[in-house]
């Protein structure tokens, strides 16, 4: 009888401090998701952690979140940050630029978001909100990443071209080795562009793995490393048409068909492999220098048989995964990165890079990329692109030619207080159809001139 007594205090006391032990580790989630919420922490995790949420996790969001999501208001419009005035002075083309990593189906599990109720991570109800807000911003370039080859090909392309788009799309390399069945729910790149403003001289498809392949020049870092990711990138080589020089001023006909290379692209994720993310970056601008040189067989302009390379001027977009102190957004924003940079990670890749995907200087050991680059979104605008229950971060991007694109104004954040007031502890959300936010910004493009040669693009010297 002692000893049955014993049990049953045990057992009671047991269960006392297991409930003590959840309200007080779920107390410290809560003021630590708070605290996350109202001061984005510079790296709280690392970008895109992958981690699967644990069943306490997940029991834990099940009990408190749920009804909010359901009850929460809608938030607030995001807000439109004007940056500047067109120049009425001269001809420019403005035009609107969206990128927005969709979060494809496969990827919206339980599993890696289990604050969410099933029925707001379904596609089917994803969709809907990711198209209408595509539709609202109307953007003339949309960038999108995380995008199914099926939902392409069947969902977006036959929705945006109602809306005057035509799009580009490839999937991730994997789909080179898959049957057709499963081929149709691998995801990649898509672009977008408004048919009334430009045209589609050609695309150019970039696939990190097969790069690594040829430049490895007998790395085992490059092999094992990048070789084994299949992200990649997608350029388009757009025309201006008349209409997207709609400031007041008319362009001399010689300027209105100017060339514009667009790029999309989704970095490798995985921050362990931060090595592999700036490898994947100079191959990408590599790949683009090299797209420059070869619109050289393509006229732009009325009695010219050739465009000059150095006149083509760039909008890269993307998921890049890497915060704005990274080697990947310094590379981009710089032009240039110590052969010696912590992101390499003293790894093998000095040699391979220098034979054949970025350019060396020995007298600096630097590695540099020759456009001009800035980067639309910082911090101060946007604190973060990514909203996760285990990482609030910026790691998506628009870059444009800085020396003859100007921005005029960009999409704000979603407003913090409505994410604290509604305890919304990531996305997706019932009103926000991403584990990303979208990014838009208006640009004033200025035609580029022979001879000048300093439009985004470094000349050779």
């Amino acid at each position: 009888m002692f000893f049955t007594v014993c049990f049953v205090f045990h057992s009671f006391f047991r269960g006392m401090l297991n409930h003590a032990l959840f309200f007080v580790l779920f107390s410290f989630d809560r003021e630590k998701m708070t605290s996350m919420r109202s001061h984005p922490p510079d790296v709280p995790f690392p970008p895109f952690s992958g981690r699967p949420v644990t069943s306490f996790q997940e029991n834990c969001f099940r009990f408190i979140n749920y009804r909010d999501i359901i009850t929460a208001p809608l938030p607030p419009m995001r807000p439109w940050i004007p940056l500047g005035h067109p120049d009425r002075n001269r001809p420019t083309c403005i035009f609107t630029v969206m990128c927005y990593n969709v979060l494809c189906d496969k990827y919206a599990t339980r599993q890696m978001y289990g604050y969410c109720p099933s029925w707001v991570l379904k596609w089917e109800y994803r969709r809907k909100s990711i198209l209408e807000e595509i539709r609202h911003y109307s953007a003339d370039i949309i960038s999108l990443q995380e995008v199914e080859t099926e939902q392409f090909y069947n969902y977006f392309l036959p929705e945006l071209k109602r809306d005057g788009y035509d799009g580009i799309f490839s999937p991730k390399s994997r789909a080179k080795t898959m049957a057709e069945s499963d081929r149709r729910y691998v995801d990649g790149c898509a672009i977008f562009y408004r048919t009334a403003k430009f045209s589609l001289v050609y695309d150019h498809l970039i696939e990190f793995n097969q790069l690594a392949l040829a430049n490895a020049e007998g790395s085992d870092d490059m092999l094992n490393r990048v070789m084994t990711k299949d992200n990649i990138g997608l350029a388009a080589l757009l025309e201006t048409k008349e209409a997207a020089w709609s400031n007041g001023i008319r362009p001399d006909p010689s300027q209105i068909h100017q060339p514009l290379l667009v790029c999309t692209a989704h970095i490798h994720w995985d921050p362990q492999y931060c090595d592999v993310k700036l490898v994947q970056t100079m191959m990408l601008m590599n790949e683009l220098k090299q797209l420059t040189q070869d619109a050289v067989g393509h006229s732009f302009r009325p009695g010219h048989n050739k465009a000059d390379p150095s006149h083509t001027q760039l909008l890269l977009c993307g998921d890049f995964n890497s915060l704005l102190d990274s080697g990947v957004i310094e590379f981009l924003n710089s032009s240039r990165i110590s052969a010696n940079h912590p992101d390499f990670k003293e790894l093998g890749y000095k040699a391979c890079l220098q034979k054949g995907i970025a350019n060396f200087s020995d007298k600096t050991n630097e590695f540099t990329h020759p456009f001009r680059l800035s980067t639309a979104y910082t911090t101060d605008v946007m604190p973060y692109s990514n909203y996760t229950y285990d990482f609030k971060g910026l790691i998506d991007y628009i870059f444009y030619s800085k020396n003859t694109m100007v921005p005029l104004g960009l999409l704000g954040p979603v407003d913090a207080e409505w994410f604290r007031e509604n305890k919304v502890l990531g996305c997706p959300h019932r009103d926000i159809p991403s584990d990303h936010f979208s990014l838009l910004v208006e640009l004033e493009m200025s035609p580029t001139y022979s001879g000048l040669g300093s439009n985004g693009f470094i000349p050779r010297r």
